[in-house]
């Protein structure tokens, strides 16, 4: 098995100190649920995924349109550059979102998916009927509450929400791959890069997402409470924005853990990089998100030597390269990571990253990742 994952950081942790840590999480891990997460099979039955969403499989739907917010759309934020058909995320009842979505898209060829897993999701709910009044065609991803009596009386397919922390259940349940499949997605490749990764990375042992917790934990404990990460690429964003929230809401609790949050790169370089290497010491960590080969990529036509011929990304990564050097040369405890490509496969291998990084942090921290 080959994962398509590299991750740097500074500075490193000693071994004795790395072997604690180990430790640690195994003994703290019997405070907790188990890792359903990791299951990337029984949560799925893509039997009944093609019969519920039969009619929406046509060519002649262009657009899927997603009602969703916090774990029941991220995931599949992560994934949206993979899709071959237009991906309209309506996270709540913003009148510019929704007015573009309705202004661009037909009832004719498109499909509506509200996502809620306790049915009493006001940015959700909140948006159903403009869509009900403008007759277009649903596919409801509900178990219970408000949510589920309206679709029941639409009388619209219907798909289970499984109770489960919703953050970490959008990669193997309805919730994600739903969406991801009425988009093109291709959903074997992505789980299969979910499964080859888990095996690697839930191994309780000193493996990349190990080493991510326990750099974050040793920082946490000398006073840090940011998590700032720089995406060099817009197909990162998504996985990014599964990094933020995650960390945020497994950890923040019992007035503990670490808060997320990003910028775009290599823009946040000319927004926050001068407080990273010469603002205050000790409260923000960077981490920087990079893609070796890029999709699409293409050759850039310049005056500059070293430019000319070289593909766009190539000099994006250059920056990240340099500013990562940066931040080591200025003593500033950092991380990179970074992804072969960022096709299905990849991202699978980089969303397990993510959640076995945080369920690990949690354990350290002794808080329950799931709630």
């Amino acid at each position: 098995m080959s994962l398509g994952l590299n991750f740097e950081y500074y500075p490193k942790i000693n071994a004795n100190l790395m072997e604690n840590l180990i430790s640690i999480s195994k003994s703290n891990k019997h405070h907790w649920d188990p890792p359903f997460f990791t299951d990337t099979e029984s949560y799925i039955d893509m039997g009944a995924i093609r019969q519920a969403s039969k009619e929406f499989q046509s060519e002649k739907i262009k657009n899927v349109i997603v009602l969703g917010t916090g774990g029941s759309i991220q995931t599949l934020l992560a994934l949206r550059h993979l899709s071959k058909k237009n991906l309209y995320s309506i996270t709540s009842s913003r009148a510019v979102e929704l007015k573009q979505c309705l202004d661009t898209t037909d009832p004719e060829n498109s499909v509506v998916i509200p996502i809620s897993r306790g049915g009493e999701t006001l940015d959700v709910n909140s948006t159903i009927g403009i869509f009900l009044k403008n007759n277009y065609k649903f596919l409801g991803l509900s178990s219970k509450g408000t949510m589920r009596q309206i679709l029941e009386k639409i009388g619209c397919p219907i798909l289970e929400v499984p109770d489960i922390s919703g953050r970490f259940a959008g990669s193997i349940s309805n919730v994600g791959i739903v969406p991801a499949f009425l988009l093109g997605v291709n959903i074997e490749e992505f789980l299969k890069g979910l499964n080859d990764a888990y095996k690697e990375f839930m191994s309780f042992d000193e493996n990349p997402a190990f080493r991510f917790s326990a750099f974050l934990y040793k920082l946490y404990k000398k006073g840090y409470k940011t998590v700032f990460s720089m995406p060099y690429s817009l197909n990162l964003e998504g996985s990014v924005g599964l990094f933020v929230q995650e960390t945020s809401e497994s950890t923040g609790k019992n007035e503990k853990g670490l808060i997320g949050a990003y910028q775009s790169a290599p823009l946040c370089q000319h927004s926050v990089l001068e407080y990273l290497l010469g603002g205050t010491k000790g409260a923000v960590v960077p981490i920087l998100w990079t893609i070796k080969n890029e999709f699409p990529d293409f050759n850039l036509d310049s005056s500059i030597e070293y430019v000319n011929g070289q593909t766009a990304q190539t000099i994006v990564n250059y920056q990240a390269d340099a500013t990562f050097q940066a931040l080591i040369e200025q003593g500033v405890p950092s991380a990179k990571i970074s992804i072969e490509r960022c096709d299905e496969y990849n991202i699978g291998n980089l969303i397990a990253f993510i959640q076995s990084t945080v369920y690990y942090l949690c354990l350290l921290l002794d808080v329950n990742w799931s709630n």
